[in-house]
């Protein structure tokens, strides 16, 4: 749903031979992950992209707030759905005594007298008299019980009516609320691929050099996987850290989690997917998830984040690097965390 045409537009520049190794690095003091850009191309490319992962980090969070609320608007129209049958049910409850009870009425109405002094008067011998006492203390037993059930039916049924009327109202705002975020994404989906046309356009106008100063290398001077996999520990974050490693250029995409693509987030879930582990969406709740941990601390696998919007993730991959999916133009690749602002790291 989401990022369908964004796919087919990078998708296009690949074919085209635009991109050389898709994911980039950076250096504080700029705006996106791109290191010392020598030239202004490199520097204006390299703002495009901070913006347009910002918008897709954001995207992913709305999806996901989206999601949450269909979930909870289907929970609500279930709900609204049981309390009118159990409006139903009650309403056929009350109609079952109904009869009896506009009877017993009718007949007082009409003046029927149906106590003891009754049978008295219209009794000619003490058997009869036995007999209509008993049956009017059999008719009098029913009446009671039918009274006293037509009241309970109605009272259930005044009360299911009432829960029917607040579950439909809860079930109409949770409706409107998430028609507000599918809105919200539409605009949302709409900028991100206005953003994303300006990055290949600036993309495009790069020289071969300086697509190749982008990309940059693989990893940092001295250091490969081989070197980072002689440190690991068995654990989920270093299995997910080794298969980050394995997908080292391979290209960033908008959207992407995989198998031969990814963003930023993206990378993120599928490596830990790999070890059996379900990380959300976007970089904004991975941030959210899991356990705390501080830079001190970090082992390899954990979630590193980064920006004071929490819009950037990679993998702890030990000596303060990090492996990720940097920016469009540069491949997933290994790099000093120290090229951008830390935000926070959690532990999965």
């Amino acid at each position: 749903m989401v990022f369908g045409s964004i796919k087919q537009a990078v998708r296009t520049v690949l074919v085209t031979g635009l991109l050389v190794v898709p994911c980039v690095a950076a250096s504080p003091a700029v705006a996106d992950p791109v290191g010392d850009s020598p030239t202004a191309q490199l520097e204006h490319l390299a703002e495009l992209s901070r913006r347009s992962e910002q918008t897709s980090e954001a995207l992913h969070n709305a999806t996901i707030d989206l999601d949450a609320r269909v979930a909870e608007q289907h929970e609500t129209e279930a709900r609204a759905a049981a309390d009118r049958d159990a409006l139903a049910a009650a309403r056929a409850e009350v109609a079952r005594f109904r009869p009896a009870v506009d009877k017993l009425a009718q007949a007082n109405y009409r003046g029927a007298r149906t106590n003891r002094l009754f049978a008295v008067m219209i009794s000619d011998s003490p058997q009869q008299l036995l007999d209509q006492m008993v049956l009017l203390d059999v008719l009098g037993r029913q009446t009671d019980r039918d009274v006293d059930e037509f009241r309970a039916a109605s009272a259930a049924a005044a009360e299911a009516a009432a829960a029917s009327e607040r579950s439909a109202e809860d079930a109409r705002i949770a409706a409107e609320h998430a028609q507000t975020l599918r809105d919200d994404l539409q605009r949302q989906e709409d900028d991100l691929e206005t953003r994303i046309q300006a990055v290949l356009d600036a993309f495009d106008d790069l020289s071969d050099e300086e697509k190749a100063i982008l990309a940059g290398t693989p990893f940092p001077p001295g250091l490969d996987a081989d070197k980072i996999m002689e440190h690991l520990r068995p654990g989920s974050g270093s299995g997910a850290l080794s298969a980050a490693l394995t997908r080292i250029g391979d290209p960033y995409v908008w959207g992407a989690t995989g198998p031969d693509q990814f963003d930023c987030s993206g990378l993120v879930v599928w490596a830990y997917r790999q070890v059996g582990k379900t990380l959300p969406r976007s970089s904004q709740a991975q941030a959210q998830g899991g356990t705390p941990v501080s830079r001190a601390d970090l082992q390899p696998g954990d979630v590193v984040v980064f920006y004071d919007d929490a819009s950037h993730v990679g993998l702890y991959a030990g000596d303060g690097n990090i492996v990720h999916a940097s920016t469009f133009g540069v491949p997933v690749k290994v790099q000093s965390m120290d090229s951008f602002p830390f935000h926070s790291a959690r532990r999965y």
